[in-house]
């Protein structure tokens, strides 16, 4: 196993489309911070990021799904990432990127105003450590700097309390919340919702484990 982990690892360096900031460089001015569009995609289209994206499944689905739009997956571990890094190679996906960095710098990988929608796909509900949830108040404030005018965040999870813990924070954040369902595949969700899911959600499902839905604005 840890050969073969050495072997993604080295393929991950030949694929254009995975990028892979030093620490020093993140906080010291990244060079797509701000410049996306401009500088990888060659486009002006808008931004969909996935925050702990794993394999990548959510972040290629979605990429497959609209074309038309660029979408990026950030996660720490490269293993993971060779997955879906793996996937765009072999299907020359020109839309999709992922980044090899934690997800606590978003706010450094992006710059103000740069992005329209994040999907927060099964995140670690992190009990009893609330600051390092993805929609803790100091994770909010850095998407609020990233996030255009009337961008959305989405999230995903089979955690009931960290749902709850979320709408609390949302309620209590200047936050209005769009669509929330604590049984998304008995609600009428939208297919893009629904017909995409993580190896872990296909599993829960078997096993027939709700799955709660967030859609949100930081208003």
């Amino acid at each position: 196993m840890a050969k073969k982990k050495l072997v993604h690892f080295e393929e991950n360096l030949t694929f254009p489309h995975l990028i892979q900031p030093p620490f020093d460089a993140v906080h010291s001015g990244f060079s797509l911070q701000s410049n996306w569009g401009k500088d990888f995609f060659h486009n002006t289209s808008p931004i969909i990021i996935e925050l702990g994206c794993g394999k990548g499944e959510y972040t290629v689905g979605l990429g497959q799904r609209y074309p038309e739009l660029n979408f990026i997956g950030i996660d720490v571990k490269g293993a993971r990432l060779w997955r879906g890094a793996r996937t765009v190679q072999d299907n020359a996906m020109k839309n999709v990127a992922f980044i090899r960095q934690r997800v606590d710098f978003v706010d450094r990988l992006f710059g103000k105003g740069e992005v329209s929608e994040i999907w927060i796909t099964f995140p670690d509900p992190q009990h009893g450590k609330e600051r390092k949830r993805l929609t803790s108040p100091l994770f909010l404030e850095k998407y609020r700097r990233i996030l255009k005018k009337n961008g959305v965040v989405h999230l995903k999870t089979d955690d009931q309390r960290f749902f709850n813990y979320t709408k609390e924070v949302l309620d209590s954040h200047t936050c209005k919340i769009l669509t929330e369902t604590e049984d998304l595949y008995n609600s009428g969700a939208p297919d893009e919702v629904t017909s995409i899911q993580t190896y872990y959600e296909s599993i829960w499902l078997k096993q027939e484990k709700k799955i709660c839905y967030l859609k949100f604005m930081l208003v």
